[in-house]
């Protein structure tokens, strides 16, 4: 599914249930990560490792641990970029030479209601409008939850760019329904995304960038959100 969701220069794996990584083994520094996680816990951080390195194998570089580094974020080999994603069910993993783009950031979410505790803390006024629009349109579309795992995939690309946090409400994001989302049409929903960042946005290659963009699909049960970073100058960034 996530695939689908990314550019061509984008490698990407995913796994549904167990689909023979319930088991993957840890590299060298990975197991202190989970040493006091539970069992589900230990099995998705193996899974989605697994997937990595074998993302890692279709680029051509050979598998190697992925280790948290600062904030929490994937630590990627050099000459690469990533990101990572498990949910009940599912795991994925996003790689790509950093020569092809800048950053990247994928999520997976449950489709389901975001509980209502959460949403104050997450959305913007004008976000929250945009969603009672959307449910209007189409009401079986849990849209709290797409908008949701779009400002995790923003977070996962804005991170690797800039270092430091980013708030949810920091970025101003619209969900824009693609035909499959028009009442009575046949296939999985999708659309795209684009957030516009209301801090000062992370250097690409000398200059400010201050809108990410991406694509969001719901298939199988699953929210599934991607956000890619291009290089801003002519030819690739290094």
């Amino acid at each position: 599914m996530i695939e689908e969701l990314l550019p061509d220069p984008v490698v990407t794996v995913e796994t549904f249930g167990d689909d023979g990584f319930g088991d993957a083994p840890l590299y060298p520094g990975e197991e202190a990560l989970v040493s006091r996680a539970v069992t589900k816990r230990r099995r998705e951080f193996a899974a989605v490792r697994a997937c990595a390195r074998q993302a890692m194998e279709k680029l051509g570089v050979a598998p190697q641990p992925v280790l948290n580094g600062e904030g929490g974020a994937p630590g990627w080999p050099d000459g690469l970029a990533g990101s990572m994603t498990h949910t009940d069910g599912y795991c994925a993993a996003a790689l790509v030479r950093a020569h092809d783009l800048a950053s990247l950031g994928i999520d997976a979410e449950p489709h389901s209601p975001l509980p209502d505790d959460v949403v104050p803390f997450v959305f913007l006024p004008d976000e929250a409008g945009r969603l009672r629009g959307l449910t209007e349109r189409r009401p079986e579309i849990h849209w709290n939850r797409i908008l949701f795992s779009a400002k995790e995939s923003v977070y996962k690309a804005w991170y690797p760019l800039a270092g430091k946090w980013l708030d949810f409400t920091e970025a101003d994001i619209v969900l824009d329904p693609g035909p499959e989302t028009a009442p009575g049409a046949a296939g999985a929903p999708s659309g795209r995304l684009r957030a516009t960042l209301l801090v000062p946005g992370p250097v690409v290659d000398g200059r400010a960038v201050g809108v990410f963009e991406g694509r969001w699909q719901v298939a199988r049960g699953i929210v599934t959100t991607a956000v890619t970073v291009p290089h801003t100058s002519g030819a690739a960034g290094g």
